[in-house]
Formats: C-alpha cells, structure tokens, sequence
C-alpha cells in the first residue's frame, strides 16, 4: 500500500511543476489561483510522501519519489509546454525510469 501512495505522491510533485509552469504563462487572479494549486498539491505531495516513509527506508522512497517527479515533470514539459524532446533528453531519463524501478526492485 505503502509503494501506492509514494507513486501517487510523486504524481503530486509532477501536479505542482505543472502549476508551476501555468502560474509562469499567465497573469493576475489566474495566476494566483496557478500558485493556490501549486500550495495544496504540494502539501499533498509532502504528507502522502512522509506517510510512505513510515514503512519504506527514506532513501529509496525518497529516490522513488523525486525520480517519479522528475521524469513526470520532463514529460509534462515535453508535450504540454512544448519543450525540446531531443535524444539525450530521453536516453537519459530513460536511465532515470530503470533506476526508479530497479530501486523497488531491490527494496522490500
């Protein structure tokens, strides 16, 4: 249960880089409410984190949990906000998926 809510803990980080990124692409009120979103997923993303690292060692549920972020987050920047999508960019996150799994793989 516990390696559930670690993924959906880092979907929540991917969820405030992307608020992040909509709160950089707009102005007034929007932007406000871009940063309100920002502040409760990421406040979502903390307690389901600490609630994994009750039963999971802290440095793996750590790595999980910033390695689901970080690919998400490139991914989200790569069809949502139009960035590059160039070789090394996905060799090396590629790497970074064989990590996060081979992590829980070792891990019980």
């Amino acid at each position: 249960m516990n390696w559930i809510l670690l993924v959906v803990a880092g979907l929540f980080e991917v969820a405030f880089a992307f608020c992040l990124g909509k709160a950089k692409e707009t102005t007034g009120n929007e932007m406000y409410m871009w940063y309100l979103g920002f502040l409760v997923t990421l406040a979502i993303s903390m307690i389901l984190l600490v609630k994994a690292t009750q039963t999971l060692p802290i440095g793996t549920a750590y790595a999980v949990w910033t390695g689901i972020g970080a690919v998400g987050t490139v991914l989200v920047g790569i069809f949502v906000f139009k960035e590059p999508a160039t070789f090394l960019r996905i060799l090396f996150i590629s790497t970074l998926i064989g990590s996060i799994i081979g992590l829980k793989i070792v891990s019980h």
